[in-house]
C-alpha cells in the first residue's frame, strides 16, 4: 500500500476512509479546523488507541503539513498490520487543493 494520498484522489474516495487527524496537542490547539468527521487521537499516545482502530476500512491521517508525525504514525499503524496512508502535505496540503473543512467541535 501507498504511505500517502493526494488530496485530489482522497476527494474522490473520502466517502469510504476513516479519517484521521494526529496533529500534536499544541498544532492542534492552535487551529480552529480539521476535515469533516475526522477523529482526533494524540500521536504522543498512540500505543494507547491504535489497536482500537478500524481493521475492515482504510484510514486516511493527516498532521499539520504531512511530515514527521504522519510518517512516524503510519510506520506504527501499518506495522500493526492496519491500512493506513497519510495526506500529502497534511491538512495545509487538503485546504490549497480545495479540500473542505470544518469548524472542530
Amino acid at each position: 500500500m501507498d504511505r500517502t494520498i493526494n488530496p485530489e484522489t482522497l476527494k474522490a474516495e473520502l466517502a469510504d476512509k476513516y479519517i484521521l487527524d494526529v496533529r500534536r496537542v499544541a498544532d492542534r490547539d492552535a487551529s480552529t479546523e480539521q476535515l469533516a468527521g475526522a477523529a482526533w487521537k494524540d500521536p504522543e499516545k498512540l500505543a494507547e488507541w491504535a489497536d482500537q482502530l478500524p481493521r475492515d476500512r482504510d484510514i486516511v491521517l493527516y498532521c499539520v503539513r504531512g511530515g514527521s508525525v504522519s510518517n512516524s504514525v503510519l510506520d506504527a499503524l501499518q506495522a500493526r498490520g492496519l491500512k493506513a496512508r497519510f495526506i500529502e502535505g497534511g491538512i495545509e496540503g487538503w485546504k490549497a487543493a480545495g479540500g473542505e473543512v470544518v469548524a472542530r467541535g
